[in-house]
């Protein structure tokens, strides 16, 4: 049954990496929009104990981490037919966020190559940049800690099916990443977006005051 016309459309949440060796790998659209998002927000604050005064002193924006819960089901697909969920189930959908925690494989092999060449600073590898997708006001840099895989149901080949999972999220700001990279310049202009909002809420909190009489 279609839903009414006039409703809105839903906006889906989403994992991004940005790797430019394989831009389409690492691309996850939530199926389903998890119903809760849990963000822990923790001040940097230089020592209040080193300089009297100096409590109030803040070393940079605050450590925000988030944590949800996302569920995924190949049910349509396999309905449809689809030869990939026929095929290989979720495997292609959770490969693509573990794979943002996995160094390259090439570029394992060519540090391999080079200390098998005597050659004592090899390239670490590094992840893609990440960023989480919640609507058009909340696109961050971040740094996947962890995630649980609860694999629910499989097909007779044991693919899974159906899965739930559970997403540790660390967002990266401009001290962590550089004020002049791709990441840092996201951050500083979700903190400005943000310091809009909060302004544009007190102003509307004075507003209603005055127009109740408060």
């Amino acid at each position: 049954m279609s839903g009414f016309p006039n409703s809105p459309r839903v906006q889906k949440g989403a994992i991004i990496g940005l790797d430019p060796f394989n831009p389409l790998a690492s691309v996850i659209v939530f199926q389903y929009n998890p119903e809760t998002l849990t963000r822990t927000i923790r001040a940097q604050t230089a020592n209040p104990y080193a300089d009297p005064g100096e409590a109030l002193r803040l070393k940079g924006p605050p450590e925000e981490t988030i944590r949800l819960e996302v569920e995924i089901d190949a049910a349509d697909q396999l309905e449809k037919a689809n030869p990939v969920a026929t095929t290989l189930g979720l495997y292609p959908t959770l490969a693509a966020l573990e794979m943002l925690l996995y160094p390259k494989s090439a570029l394992v092999i060519a540090n391999e190559v080079l200390a098998r060449l005597g050659v004592i600073e090899v390239i670490q590898p590094e992840a893609p940049l990440t960023l989480f997708v919640w609507g058009v006001k909340r696109v961050l840099p971040v740094r996947l800690t962890e995630f649980t895989i609860t694999e629910e149901a499989f097909d007779p080949n044991l693919n899974p099916i159906r899965a739930k999972v559970g997403l540790g999220l660390l967002v990266l700001t401009y001290q962590d990443l550089g004020l002049s990279s791709i990441g840092g310049a996201m951050f500083l202009a979700h903190q400005v977006a943000k310091e809009v909002m909060a302004t544009v809420g007190s102003v509307s909190a004075d507003v209603t005051q005055i127009a109740g009489g408060g």
